[in-house]
């Protein structure tokens, strides 16, 4: 039998173009509706992603308008250019300052007396030159290596002594020039030599020659080219003095940048225009989202055809909710003069959905309400004891009022030495302390040796020390020194709680003035309750923990040493910060875009299964096809041969009948 090499050969009609087509009709149908199933769920994915986009644009402006800060912005003008003033919105308020400056920062400026020949072969001589900047003291070697004036100059310059050093050209020769790399008289030189082989270290020869300090002979060492000078003013006729020309932390909120003497009117008023751009750049976001939708979910009523969103569940939960917190009344602002969006000029165009802002009343009802204002973007505690405070408020926390009961006020760590009686004389042997403040830091003081005639003078020297050590200034706490009612040394720490507390690690004979080696008394936690429920305490803060219903996560801080019934809290949370909450929650891991983009990825991987079975599918048909069409192009060929032979025979049997019958 021959054998079948390709399909057709057999039958002429079963070939692989027949199997192909009859292939291709059997994948047709579910290839076109796994495509456009794919093409509609990769269009809903970028439908999603782009509310997703929109939706998050939002969060920004809103996130803004939650901090009250934000909402409390101020400028400052002056009417001297050459008085600048720049601030601080979250710590300024509204002012008028009579600022006048009397004197500018200047950083000392030194030059040698002796002018030579030249810069890089004269020796200046050799030893040690000692410079003293503010509280920074470097030595510098001058030896065989340097023993120049341009050698010198580089030496100071490599030391980081806080001085820069030149050579400058007179026309008669060359001199050494310093200058203080800071302004003020606390950074003012001083320079000392030791070691000086071109003479003594003071009789202004060889190296003696670059001393310098204010006791000095006229014409001895450097000459002062300019004298350190402090910036100096007056606000409203208080004089103030920095060491350099910027004031910070005069006045709450404002820097003052000083370039020239003379006299200015600072005025500090609250910025309504910079409030009002933050909220107009809200009502632009929400109108962009608003836009955003429309065009993915909108219907053409026209053409009665709607958009690949339209009807969607996740659009319209988005839409509503969206809707019910820019147009409701705040929660807690029932009876305020500004209740709603639409107080401060925010309303909505019910024909296009958007919002439409009102500038000139928003600023208005900022001027007039700027409290009630505040509440209503930003998040607001209002206590009605003045010594509450709110702190901050937790992501469970639901607005309402909350009645604060305290069992327990808050107090600071303290210690208290034994009575002395003055005087008391501090010398060599008794004059070192060591404090040990909140468990933590560990300071050490040095008292200045001097007899002390009452107490209260031994314990201002100490806070003196005290207040000037870095360690402490550097963990942000304090020790409050004092005398007791019995004549003795107190100490008290600046923090509340369990964690505060003063000791005394060390003392050098303190036997004199009362004080020895002793832990002192740690301070206790505030204690109480926030709305009917027992609260936490973290030295003056109280605050609630999770799942303590509405007041969950609600902290406050409690002043005074007041027990009992401290009046109520009322939490008020604002349109803006109830916005990026919900902002966060539809975006979020287990929010609505995120939950509906997340099936959508599944349809997608289903789809894909399901290409990849009818791929499976489509090969087993076709392998099927072809081996049925193969075993009949068989038979077919068979057929044909048995065909050929039985003619062939026939044909030979015609002759043989022709020759018989005739």
């Amino acid at each position: 039998m021959a054998s079948i090499s390709s399909l057709g050969i057999g039958s002429g009609v079963l070939t692989s173009d027949l199997v192909d087509q009859l292939v291709q009709a059997e994948r047709a149908p579910t290839e076109n509706r796994l495509t456009q199933k794919t093409e509609q769920t990769q269009a809903l994915l970028s439908a999603y992603g782009k509310l997703r986009s929109a939706v998050t644009e939002l969060r920004l402006p809103m996130r803004q308008l939650s901090a009250p800060d934000n909402l409390k912005a101020f400028s400052a003008s002056s009417s001297n250019e050459g008085i600048g003033v720049s601030v601080d919105s979250t710590k300024a308020s509204r002012g008028t300052y009579s600022v006048e400056v009397t004197s500018l920062a200047g950083a000392q400026a030194l030059a040698s007396r002796d002018v030579f020949a030249d810069r890089d072969a004269t020796s200046v001589g050799q030893g040690t030159l000692t410079l003293n900047v503010g509280d920074k003291t470097t030595n510098i070697t001058v030896d065989n290596s340097n023993d120049t004036l341009q050698g010198l100059a580089n030496a100071i310059n490599d030391s980081d002594a806080g001085v820069s050093a030149g050579v400058i050209d007179t026309g008669s020769g060359f001199q050494l020039v310093l200058s203080a790399d800071e302004t003020g008289t606390a950074n003012a030189v001083s320079i000392s030599v030791s070691g000086d082989t071109g003479g003594t270290d003071t009789d202004n020869q060889g190296l003696s020659r670059f001393a310098f300090n204010t006791g000095m002979d006229t014409d001895a060492g450097l000459q002062e080219t300019i004298a350190a000078s402090d910036a100096v003013m007056k606000i409203n006729g208080v004089e103030v003095t920095r060491s350099t020309n910027s004031f910070e932390n005069v006045i709450d909120g404002l820097t003052f940048d000083i370039t020239e003497t003379g006299s200015s009117t600072i005025k500090v008023q609250q910025d309504l225009g910079a409030v009002a751009d933050r909220v107009q750049g809200f009502v632009d976001k929400f109108n962009s989202l608003q836009s955003t939708i429309d065009s993915l979910a909108g219907f053409n009523s026209e053409a009665g055809v709607g958009s690949l969103l339209t009807g969607d569940s996740t659009v319209r939960s988005i839409q509503n909710q969206l809707r019910q917190v820019l147009t409701r009344v705040v929660p807690g602002l029932e009876n305020s003069s500004v209740r709603s969006l639409a107080d401060v000029g925010i309303t909505t165009n019910f024909e296009t959905g958007g919002l439409e802002f009102d500038r000139a009343k928003f600023e208005e009802q900022l001027k007039n309400n700027p409290d009630d204002v505040t509440a209503l973007f930003a998040e607001q505690g209002r206590t009605t004891d003045s010594q509450v405070e709110f702190v901050r408020s937790g992501l469970n926390t639901e607005p309402g009022r909350y009645d604060i009961n305290i069992t327990q006020a808050a107090t600071r760590g303290s210690l208290s030495g034994a009575a002395f009686t003055a005087p008391v004389t501090i010398g060599a042997g008794n004059d070192e302390l060591t404090f040990e403040v909140n468990g933590e830091t560990s300071v050490s003081v040095q008292l200045t040796q001097q007899t002390y005639n009452t107490a209260q003078e031994l314990a201002d020297e100490i806070q003196a020390q005290l207040n000037a050590t870095n360690a402490l200034n550097a963990s942000g706490s304090g020790v409050q020194v004092g005398v007791g009612s019995g004549g003795e040394l107190t100490f008290i720490s600046s923090d509340y709680g369990s964690e505060s507390n003063v000791s005394l690690t060390s003392v050098e004979d303190g036997s004199a003035y009362g004080l020895s080696v002793a832990a002192g008394t740690s301070g206790v936690d505030v204690a109480g309750t926030i709305g009917g429920r027992t609260a936490e305490g973290d030295g003056q803060v109280l605050f609630m923990g999770a799942g303590n219903g509405g007041a969950s996560g609600l902290q406050v801080r409690i002043l005074g040493d007041q027990t009992g019934s401290r009046g109520s809290i009322t939490f008020v949370e604002g349109v803006a910060e109830r916005t990026v909450d919900l902002v966060s929650s539809f975006v979020g891991a287990d929010g609505a875009i995120e939950s509906r983009t997340e099936s959508l990825n599944r349809d997608l991987e289903q789809i894909q299964e399901n290409q990849v079975r009818l791929e499976e599918r489509i090969a087993a048909y076709r392998e099927r096809l072809v081996s049925q069409f193969t075993a009949a192009d068989s038979l077919i060929s068979q057929l044909n041969s048995t065909q050929d032979y039985v003619s062939q025979q026939l044909a030979a049997l015609a002759p043989q009948n022709n020759r018989n019958n005739n």
